[in-house]
């Protein structure tokens, strides 16, 4: 029996919200990347940290995962955009975690514009199988994207 892993990082939480609608329709196992020293000030101050970290290609410490990813055959992978690319601590899982030979189903939430993220997790996984993206829109906390295009994106899962 295939076993998947819902892995993401949240800093609004909209990215946790959909890992977590996703598990409950798919029953997959889930796991949250977490840094090390967490994201501080208001919203605007992460915001231009989070410019500065992209830009300079940045990769924060993240604890552990407390999961083997061994144990999964495919990897469903929750990433906020930040600047046009996954979350600077999202690059870090990819740079740590060895995902050769798995199936990676990325999907991105955005307020804006998804850029080139979805680009940036196939170039990063170039020993993996990268399948079936899906790019979720935001407006603050209320999600854009309609719910029946998620769910059926979901139930192809």
């Amino acid at each position: 029996m295939e076993k998947k892993l819902i892995v993401y990082y949240s800093y609004t939480k909209n990215t946790k919200k959909i890992a977590e609608q996703i598990q409950k329709a798919t029953d997959a196992d889930i796991c949250e990347i977490e840094t090390v020293k967490p994201y501080a000030g208001d919203y605007n101050s992460v915001v231009d940290q989070g410019k500065q970290e992209v830009d300079r290609g940045f990769k924060p410490e993240i604890k552990p995962l407390r999961v083997n990813l061994e144990d999964y055959n495919t990897i469903i992978i929750g990433t906020p955009v930040w600047w046009y690319t996954y979350a600077p601590a999202v690059a870090t899982f990819l740079s740590e975690y060895d995902l050769s030979g798995k199936t990676i189903i990325p999907f991105a939430t955005n307020g804006g514009w998804l850029g080139h993220t979805l680009k940036d997790i196939e170039k990063a996984c170039k020993s993996a199988i990268v399948t079936n993206a899906i790019d979720i829109k935001f407006n603050t906390d209320k999600m854009v994207t309609p719910e029946i295009t998620l769910n059926k994106w979901i139930s192809c899962l």
